[in-house]
C-alpha cells in the first residue's frame, strides 16, 4: 500500500482572483433562515432566491467582526430581508444589492439619494459574472473596480456554427423493425459536441442533425463533463494548462482554473461536489471543489495517469498507467490510499460493478474481470474487435467495439453475454454517453456523422440518427438548463 503525496495549493502558488467570493457565515445564516436554505449562492457570489430575485454582494475593504451580525439598515426602510428590499446593509458593513429594472427595461440598482456610504465604498467580486448589460448608476461606478461588464449585444461564447457539409446526411436503410420515429428521451435536450473538425463546441437541439450554435474555444477539446447542478461545462483543451468553467445560462467562461500541467481526463463526484482532472505528463490528479471552483489539492500519483473511473457510489477510482500498464485503485475516503490492482496492457476503459472490476484491452479484444477483494481474475473473454468504451447501467455491462461496430451487452450477476447489436453506421464507433435518468445509451462515432440510440433494458438499437458531424465527446443536459439567448 502507498500513500499519496497530498499537495493543498496555496493562493501565492496559483493565479487567484484578488479575494474570494465568499458570503460571510453569518450573513448566510440570515439568507438561510429568511428563505429556508432554498436560496442559491453560486461560487463567484451572486444569489439567486427561489423567485428569481437576484442579489450582488458589495464587500467593504475590512469586514467588521460585531458580536451578532444583523441587518442595519435597508432601502425602503425598515424591511425584512425576506421583503426583499433594493439594499441591505449589514452591521459588518456587508451589503446586498438587489438587481432590478429601469423603465427602458435595462438591469440596474436603485439609485437613493443620499447613496448610503457603505455603498459608495464597497466593491464587487472581482471574478463576478454580473448579468449581461447591467446598469451601474454613476454614484457608484467605483463598486465595479477592474470587473468588466457584458454588454446587451456582446453574444459571450456563442457564435454561428462553422459546420456546415463536413458530411453529408445519408438515409440510413435498416431492417431493424424496432427502429422508431422519435425517441421521446432526446425530446427537450441539448447536445454539446466536440469534434476533430472543429476547436469549438457545437450545439444541437433535440435529435436534429445540424447545429443550432457553438460555443467558440481557443484550443480543440480534450475532455468535458457537466457538473452535479447541470449549469457548468467543465472543460480541458490540448496544449492550455487550465480547465475552464463555462456557464451554460450566460455561455460565459466563468472561471479558468489554473493547473501546473496540461489537464486531460475529468471526472466528477456527484456525491461531494468535487472533479478529479487527470494530469498524465506530471503524474498527478488534480482535486476541484466545484462548490467554490477553486483547486483544492493535487494528488502526485503512480505513473502516467489515464482512463479514469470513478464508481457510482464515489468511493474508488481507478486509473491506468500508460508507461507500465498497470491499474492503480484510489481509496477516496481513505487518505486517498493507493494500491495496485494488477497488469493489463492497452487499456481503453475500466468501470467497476458488483465488486468487480472489468478492463477492456484495446489491442487484445479482451475483457479481464478481477474480483475487487482479492485481485484475482475471475474470468477472461473476447469482446467485439477494438474496444473503445465500456459503461455500467443497472445490472448490464455495454461494451462498445469500434472497429466492429457493434454493441455486446454483458450480465454482470453472472458475466454472460445477454445480446450483440450490430451498428448500422459503417464507421467507426468510439463513445457510449448515457441520457440521464433513462435506458437510453448514444453511441457515438469519429468517422461518420451519425449516432445509433440504444435502449440497455431492452436491448435493442431504436434509431440511428444523422449528424453534420462526427462526435468525439458528447455532454447531454435538459434544455431548462442551456442558454436564455435566444
Amino acid at each position: 500500500m502507498h500513500k499519496f503525496l497530498l499537495v493543498f495549493v496555496s493562493l501565492l502558488i496559483f493565479s487567484m482572483p484578488s479575494f474570494a467570493a465568499k458570503i460571510p457565515n453569518d450573513v448566510k445564516k440570515i439568507l438561510d433562515d429568511s428563505f429556508y436554505g432554498k436560496e442559491e449562492i453560486r461560487f463567484d457570489g451572486l444569489i439567486t432566491l427561489p423567485d428569481s430575485t437576484i442579489y450582488l454582494p458589495l464587500y467593504p475593504a475590512r469586514i467588521k467582526k460585531p458580536e451578532t451580525v444583523i441587518i442595519k439598515q435597508t432601502y425602503p426602510e425598515n424591511k425584512e430581508l425576506k421583503d426583499l428590499p433594493e439594499i441591505v446593509i449589514f452591521n459588518n458593513d456587508f451589503v446586498l444589492m438587489k438587481v432590478i429594472k429601469d423603465k427602458d427595461g435595462n438591469k440596474t440598482f436603485v439609485n437613493p439619494d443620499p447613496m448610503p456610504i457603505e455603498v459608495k465604498t464597497g466593491l464587487l467580486p472581482q471574478d463576478l459574472l454580473v448579468p449581461k448589460g447591467l446598469v451601474v448608476p454613476e454614484c457608484m461606478k467605483t463598486v465595479i473596480g477592474s470587473l468588466k461588464i457584458q454588454t446587451k449585444e456582446d453574444p459571450g461564447l456563442r457564435v454561428r456554427s462553422e459546420i456546415t457539409e463536413h458530411l453529408n446526411p445519408v438515409i440510413i436503410k435498416t431492417i431493424n423493425k424496432n427502429l422508431v420515429k422519435e425517441v421521446g428521451e432526446l425530446k427537450n435536450k441539448l447536445l454539446y459536441i466536440s469534434t476533430c473538425y472543429s476547436k469549438n463546441i457545437q450545439v444541437v437541439e433535440g435529435e436534429s442533425s445540424t447545429p443550432t450554435y457553438a460555443l467558440t474555444q481557443k484550443a480543440i477539446p480534450i475532455d468535458m463533463k457537466i457538473s452535479p447542478d447541470n449549469k457548468y461545462l467543465l472543460v480541458t483543451t490540448y496544449n492550455n494548462n487550465y480547465l475552464d468553467v463555462i456557464s451554460l445560462k450566460e455561455e460565459q467562461i466563468i472561471k479558468r482554473i489554473e493547473l501546473q500541467s496540461q489537464p486531460e481526463e475529468i471526472v466528477v463526484d456527484n456525491y461531494e461536489k468535487k472533479a478529479y482532472v487527470s494530469s498524465p505528463l506530471d503524474s498527478s490528479i488534480y482535486v476541484i471543489d466545484l462548490k467554490t471552483m477553486l483547486l483544492k489539492q493535487k494528488l502526485k500519483v503512480n505513473g502516467m495517469c489515464e482512463k479514469l473511473y470513478l464508481t457510482d457510489d464515489s468511493t474508488k477510482m481507478f486509473y491506468h498507467d500508460k508507461n507500465t500498464g498497470i491499474i492503480w485503485v484510489i481509496d477516496i475516503y481513505d487518505d486517498y490510499t493507493i494500491s495496485e490492482m494488477g497488469t493489463f496492457p492497452n487499456v481503453s476503459k475500466i468501470v467497476y460493478a458488483q465488486n468487480k472490476v472489468y478492463m477492456l484491452s484495446r489491442t487484445k479484444n479482451k475483457l479481464a474481470i478481477v474480483d475487487y477483494v482479492t485481485k484475482g481474475l475471475i474470468h477472461e473473454m473476447d469482446v467485439p474487435k477494438t474496444p473503445v468504451d465500456m459503461l455500467v447501467h443497472k445490472d448490464n455491462l455495454v461494451i462498445l467495439g469500434g472497429n466492429a461496430n457493434e454493441v455486446m451487452i454483458l450480465d454482470t450477476k453472472d458475466d454472460v453475454v445477454v445480446a450483440k447489436l450490430e451498428l448500422n453506421t459503417n464507421g467507426f464507433a468510439t463513445t457510449l454517453t448515457p441520457v440521464k435518468n433513462t435506458d437510453i445509451v448514444l453511441v457515438t462515432d469519429t468517422k461518420v456523422g451519425k449516432y445509433c440510440v440504444i435502449n440497455v433494458s431492452k436491448k435493442l438499437l431504436t434509431k440511428t440518427n444523422n449528424l453534420l458531424i462526427p462526435v468525439s465527446r458528447m455532454v447531454i443536459i435538459d434544455k431548462k438548463y442551456g442558454s436564455n439567448n435566444k
